[in-house]
């Protein structure tokens, strides 16, 4: 091994971070976990991230991708493996004004992003995190607060620079390798890194943006008539609600409705959230005209000893209700998980299912549960969770692969329609036969 890092330090400009370095015990940690990876490179230009592809491959040691560091299954650490850590690779750059076509590299995050795009005049429908990475977000779908007016991030790429297993850059769009492209666009990142995102980025102006809240007892009404009027609301209106926050009382906390209306016109905007308002008693009402990228929350770091389960899954229009009134069941609950309803449907409910590896279009809402603390609590929780999700089961669809904490063969299956999944694996064993893009949730290579 010690001549493969020879090799490697020898062509290497970035950083190569091994665990008796003063910088490993930070480099070591994501946002939301912890590893012991035996290095971890922080690639200064693309030749560096093939570099390091190489050097994984090579000294047969599993490889972890790290944008941002959000994921919530961990990806972006491992425990005796190679670490890449893209944040060299962070360059936003215009191409083309007339088109708004926006180069962005893979090591970029969101708020970055924003905040290079807003002067311009321009933004990119994203999530809802300023420290969230591009890469991992758009790979796995993009769900934030222009979804509904401008669908998922990974709708609007429309190219990308890839480094695949072999160390090779690869371009894929709808022209060239338009297999990868399909696959990269909610395939996660079993295919390669991407190292650079081209985007189209849409006109902005600031929007109105804040959160409505109830008291918990009105939370059946609340949420049945927010869902319904979700359903045929302005696709400029994106909303979630959220239930039994454990920092503002558990069972007790207020449903809190938060919205974003994407544009500057604030007659426009109170008929949109009029109806929202008409909803129960408002305890709490802080929406205002904010510029876009202060409606990105900032992202915090998990203690040292916290454990977060997560789990998420879509809600097709038939089910609705009866979800809605599990969940209002589960909220009130002493020691139930937090819960999380994310509006769905305008802009990406017009892509066909099969256009992208996302497959999920038809979904009305998405559901997430987190549990957080130490083990011991979190363990205490599971049994309510794991009944909660029993009686969900029957009523959803599906698992949206940024939520999930979890990485097994039923995540996938979840993540993934057969169809679409069949189809990723094929592509897989083309792009990466031997599996060495595994530290996701794991599309393997099809044998045949």
């Amino acid at each position: 091994m010690n001549s493969h890092l020879d090799t490697l330090a020898g062509d290497f400009l970035g950083e190569i971070i091994e665990p008796d370095a003063p910088a490993y015990e930070s480099a070591r940690r994501t946002v939301l976990t912890s590893g012991s990876p035996a290095y971890v490179l922080r690639p200064a230009n693309v030749a560096d991230v093939q570099a390091a592809v190489r050097f994984a491959t090579q000294a047969a040691l599993p490889l972890s991708v790290r944008g941002g560091g959000h994921s919530f299954a961990g990806f972006g650490t491992n425990e005796g493996g190679v670490v890449i850590e893209l944040g060299g690779l962070a360059e936003v750059r215009l191409l083309d004004r007339e088109r708004n076509i926006v180069r962005i590299g893979g090591g970029a995050t969101w708020g970055q992003v924003a905040a290079h795009l807003a002067p311009l005049g321009l933004a990119i429908s994203s999530g809802d995190t300023k420290s969230v990475g591009v890469g991992g977000l758009t790979l796995s779908g993009g769900i934030g607060w222009k979804v509904r007016r401008y669908g998922l991030a990974l709708d609007s790429v429309i190219a990308a620079e890839v480094v695949v297993a072999d160390g090779g850059l690869v371009r894929a769009s709808a022209d060239e390798n338009p297999d990868l492209f399909w696959a990269i666009r909610g395939g996660g990142g079993n295919f390669g890194i991407v190292v650079a995102f081209d985007f189209v980025a849409h006109r902005t102006t600031d929007v109105f943006s804040g959160a409505i809240s109830f008291p918990a007892v009105e939370a059946p009404r609340v949420l049945r008539g927010w869902a319904e009027y979700l359903r045929d609301a302005p696709d400029e209106l994106t909303s979630a609600a959220e239930l039994a926050n454990p920092f503002a009382g558990g069972p007790d906390a207020p449903v809190v409705i938060r919205v974003v209306f994407d544009g500057d016109d604030p007659e426009r905007a109170a008929t949109a959230l009029a109806p929202i308002r008409a909803l129960g008693t408002v305890i709490a009402d802080d929406v205002a005209l904010t510029p876009y990228p202060e409606v990105l929350a900032d992202g915090a770091t998990a203690p040292l000893g916290i454990r977060l389960v997560t789990r998420s899954a879509f809600v097709d229009p038939e089910s609705v209700q009866e979800v809605l009134d599990t969940l209002v069941e589960t909220a009130s609950s002493a020691g139930g998980p937090f819960v999380g309803v994310r509006s769905l449907g305008g802009a990406v409910a017009r892509v066909p299912a099969d256009a992208t590896a996302y497959a999920h279009r038809a979904a009305e809402l998405l559901v997430i549960t987190t549990l957080a603390g130490p083990p011991p609590v979190v363990e205490a929780a599971r049994g309510a969770l794991d009944a909660t999700w029993a009686r969900l089961g029957p009523l959803v669809v599906g698992a949206y692969g940024n939520f999930l904490s979890t990485a097994t063969d039923e995540d996938v299956a979840a993540i993934y329609p057969p169809a679409a999944l069949r189809r990723l694996a094929t592509i897989k064993r083309r792009y990466d036969p031997d599996d060495v893009f595994a530290g996701n949730h794991n599309i393997r290579p099809d044998p045949a």
